[in-house]
C-alpha cells in the first residue's frame, strides 16, 4: 500500500568525502566515471529546475501541487549542493570538471533560460514548455532512482559506502518526488503533445551529454589509462552495475502510453524505507 498525502521535505544532509577515492566502484575505473555524470549534470540542472519551478508557482491555481512544487523546490536545491560537493572533491584530488561544468553552465542558463523581449504570453508559453522539460528529465531520473534504490550489485562490488549513500539518498527523494513535474505541466497543459514533444527533445540530448560527460571524465582522470568503450559499458551493465540501455529505451517508450503516470515508475514505500535507514538521512536537520 503507498502512503497517501505525502508531505515533501528537503532533507539536510551532509556527506564526508574525505576518504573518497578516485574510483569509489572498486577496480572499475568506466563505471565510476560512468556514474561520475551525475556530478557534473545535476548541479546546474537542478538549480535550473528550481529556477523554473519557482517562477511557475504564481501561474499554480491548486494548493496540493502548490504544496509538492515547493517541496520539490528545496529537495531539488538540497541535491544540487550535495552532488556540487563531490566536484570540489575531484578537483582537489587533480580531477577537473569545470571545463565541462562551465559548458553546463552556459546550456542551462544561457540555452535554456527565460528568453529577453517575450511578451506575457510568449513568456508563459517558453516556460511551460521549460517545465514540461523538467517533467521528461524527471521519468528518467524516477527510473534511475527505481534501478539505484535496488542495484544490489553495487553492494556486492563493495562501492564505497559514502557515495552509495549519497546515490541512494538522491535515488529516494527523486522516487517520492516523480510525479511533481509530470503533474504540475499537467496542471499547466494537458495536451499530449507537449508531452511528447518534450521527451523527444530531453531523450537524444540527455544521452549525447552523458556520453559526452563519460568521456570528459575518463581523459581528464590522469590515475588510469583506461577508455570508454560500449564494450566496456555492456560489460558493467551485464554485471548490474550500470543500467541496460534496453531498459533504459523500455522505460522511454513508456512515456509515451496514454494512461502514463510517474506513479508507475518505483515505490514511494521503498523511498521513505530507504530514507528511514540512510546515514546522512537520518542525521539531517
Amino acid at each position: 500500500m503507498e502512503p497517501d498525502n505525502l508531505v515533501l521535505q528537503p532533507r539536510d544532509v551532509q556527506f564526508d568525502w574525505s576518504t573518497l577515492p578516485m574510483h569509489w566502484v572498486p577496480d572499475e575505473p568506466v563505471t565510476t566515471h560512468v556514474m561520475n555524470v551525475l556530478h557534473l549534470l545535476l548541479p546546474e540542472g537542478e538549480r535550473w529546475f528550481v529556477r523554473t519551478f519557482q517562477q511557475a508557482v504564481p501561474l499554480i491555481s491548486d494548493d496540493t501541487v502548490r504544496e509538492d512544487v515547493l517541496g520539490f523546490i528545496g529537495q531539488e536545491a538540497m541535491h544540487a549542493e550535495a552532488h556540487s560537493e563531490v566536484l570540489d572533491h575531484l578537483l582537489a584530488n587533480g580531477l577537473d570538471p569545470r571545463p565541462f561544468t562551465r559548458q553546463m553552465e552556459h546550456v542551462f542558463q544561457r540555452i535554456l533560460g527565460p528568453k529577453a523581449g517575450l511578451t506575457e504570453e510568449q513568456a508563459r508559453e517558453q516556460l511551460i514548455e521549460r517545465v514540461a522539460i523538467v517533467a521528461a528529465v524527471e521519468h528518467f531520473t524516477a527510473y534511475l532512482g527505481d534501478w539505484m534504490l535496488n542495484a544490489g550489485a553495487l553492494d556486492r562490488a563493495g562501492i564505497h559506502p559514502v557515495m552509495l549513500d549519497l546515490l541512494r539518498w538522491h535515488a529516494a527523494e527523486e522516487v517520492e518526488h516523480r510525479s511533481v513535474a509530470y503533474d504540475l505541466m499537467c496542471h499547466l497543459d494537458r495536451r499530449y503533445v507537449r508531452r511528447a514533444r518534450a521527451m523527444l527533445l530531453v531523450a537524444p540530448v540527455l544521452f549525447w551529454l552523458w556520453v559526452r560527460g563519460a568521456r570528459f571524465m575518463v581523459r581528464a582522470d590522469r590515475t588510469t589509462r583506461v577508455r570508454l568503450t560500449w564494450r566496456e559499458f555492456m560489460r558493467a551493465s551485464r554485471r548490474g552495475l550500470l543500467p541496460k540501455l534496453s531498459e533504459v529505451f523500455r522505460a522511454f517508450l513508456r512515456y509515451f502510453h496514454p494512461a502514463y503516470h510517474p506513479k508507475q515508475e518505483g515505490s514511494t514505500s521503498q523511498a521513505i524505507a530507504y530514507l528511514a535507514s540512510s546515514p546522512a538521512a537520518r542525521e539531517a536537520h
